[in-house]
């Protein structure tokens, strides 16, 4: 793409990044919800014109960098220690949510077979790129994509807000409040800014726990490929299609977690690294907030936002409660 065109966006959420860190410093409120709020304003009560929309579009690539990043700040001993505990719960948070919203879509709220299959791949892995990508594999219409999508961005927009609620009254650990949130909320952004929002222990958490989630998506693809190829209903993936849709900065962060864990970096080389992962998350939850729309929101159906607010009580409240048991 031309780097002239992306050049306005780009300013634009920098000089939102250098704002939010401002407010927050002289209000006290955490950097990252703020920046989500500024893009939530500019886009609903001003519009983002035109111009800008090519460069603020790239808000995904700075997250991606940043957790890549974030990797130099990972004890790899820390996690070993719990990891097998976390990776069963991973598991089972997600299998239960997908297995949820099929079961209420299909046989209590009679929804169409495709569009409970988008819900639950959104609700159980990653968001709005885990609907894109099911979307591809079982040949979804259009509008069932879209109404998938504002569901899951619906669900986004509350859990950023209620999580740290909850997290405050029940005064939960780092671990704890961070591991629920990437277990139990939907897409990474918001994970990684409620988690940080909570403290940086939380905030490592509530990533690494998400791109556990994340790297499940290949499986999910395939098994719903093969789902409604035997039924009749799409095509079998590629390896190529399925690399496509994996999340491969997952890769970078964890080779630069080996790296750090190897003691390679200096302390103040991982404390400049952090220092620049703090401000990728920050610019690119600027651009993050500019996605949710109110509009988009007001067109979501109540029977969808249903199913998925039932299932997501449940998976939160079964994976709270075996982290407080566990921890």
């Amino acid at each position: 793409m031309n780097g002239r065109r992306l050049l306005p966006g780009l300013l634009a959420l920098c000089l939102g990044a250098i704002l939010a860190r401002a407010l927050a410093v002289s209000l006290g409120f955490n950097r990252l919800l703020l920046a989500i709020a500024l893009g939530f304003v500019a886009t609903n009560a001003v519009g983002i014109p035109d111009r800008l929309e090519p460069g603020i579009a790239t808000h995904g690539l700075w997250l991606a960098g940043g957790i890549v990043l974030m990797g130099a700040s990972i004890s790899l001993g820390t996690v070993l220690e719990v990891g097998g505990l976390v990776l069963v719960l991973v598991v089972g948070v997600t299998a239960t949510t997908l297995l949820a919203v099929e079961f209420l879509a299909r046989n209590v709220f009679g929804l169409a077979d495709r569009m409970g299959s988008l819900l639950a791949a959104g609700a159980s892995i990653c968001g709005v790129s885990a609907v894109v990508a099911v979307a591809g594999a079982v040949s979804a219409r259009e509008e069932q994509i879209a109404y998938a999508a504002a569901t899951v961005l619906l669900f986004d927009a509350i859990t950023i807000v209620v999580y740290p609620i909850v997290g405050d009254l029940l005064d939960l650990s780092g671990m704890v409040f961070g591991t629920w949130a990437g277990v139990s909320m939907f897409s990474t952004g918001p994970v990684v800014a409620v988690g940080f929002a909570h403290s940086d222990v939380a905030g490592q958490w509530a990533t690494m726990t998400k791109l556990a989630r994340n790297a499940l998506i290949g499986v999910v693809v395939l098994a719903y490929a093969s789902y409604y190829a035997h039924a009749g209903g799409g095509g079998r993936p590629s390896v190529r299609t399925l690399w496509n849709e994996f999340p491969t900065f997952v890769l970078g962060f964890l080779a630069l977690a080996v790296v750090s864990s190897a003691g390679v970096l200096s302390s103040a080389q991982v404390t400049s690294i952090e220092n620049a992962y703090d401000w990728l998350f920050v610019l690119a939850f600027v651009g993050l907030g500019t996605e949710i729309r109110l509009a988009d929101l007001r067109a979501t159906g109540p029977m969808p936002a249903v199913v998925v607010l039932l299932a997501l009580l449940v998976s939160s409240a079964l994976s709270l409660a075996a982290l407080l048991v566990l921890f």
